[in-house]
C-alpha cells in the first residue's frame, strides 16, 4: 500500500449508532474520512474503537483509490440474442400493418 499524505485527508470523528449499548452511543468512535483530492469519502463505524474504525477506513480508502487506478476492461460488443431479433421483427411487422391501416378514407 502507498502512503496517503497527511494533508490530503479530511478526518471527521462522530457518534456512531447501532447495536454496542452505551459506550458505542456516547463515545466519538465512528470515523469518515474525506480524501481532498478524488473526494472519496469512506466512513467505519463498526468497532467501538475509534483506533479500530479509523484502520478500517483508512483500508476501505486504500480499497477504493487502488479501485480507482486498476484499467477498465473493454466491453466486448455481442451479437443479439435470437429472441431480441425475434422481438425486433415483430415490432416491425407490427409497425407496417399500421402504416398498411393508414390512407384515404373511402365513402
Amino acid at each position: 500500500m502507498t502512503e496517503i499524505p497527511e494533508r490530503d485527508l479530511v478526518v471527521t470523528l462522530f457518534k456512531s449508532s447501532g447495536p454496542g449499548g452505551q459506550k458505542k452511543n456516547k463515545t466519538m468512535s465512528g470515523v469518515r474520512i474525506k480524501h481532498l483530492p478524488t473526494g472519496i469519502i469512506v466512513t467505519a463505524t463498526e468497532e467501538r474503537s475509534q483506533l479500530a474504525n479509523r484502520q478500517k477506513a483508512l483500508a476501505r480508502l486504500h480499497e477504493r483509490l487502488a479501485a480507482r487506478r486498476r484499467p477498465r476492461k473493454r466491453r466486448t460488443p455481442t451479437a443479439p440474442g435470437r429472441n431480441a431479433v425475434e422481438r425486433r421483427i415483430k415490432a416491425k411487422k407490427r409497425r407496417g400493418e399500421i402504416k398498411k391501416g393508414r390512407g384515404p378514407v373511402d365513402e
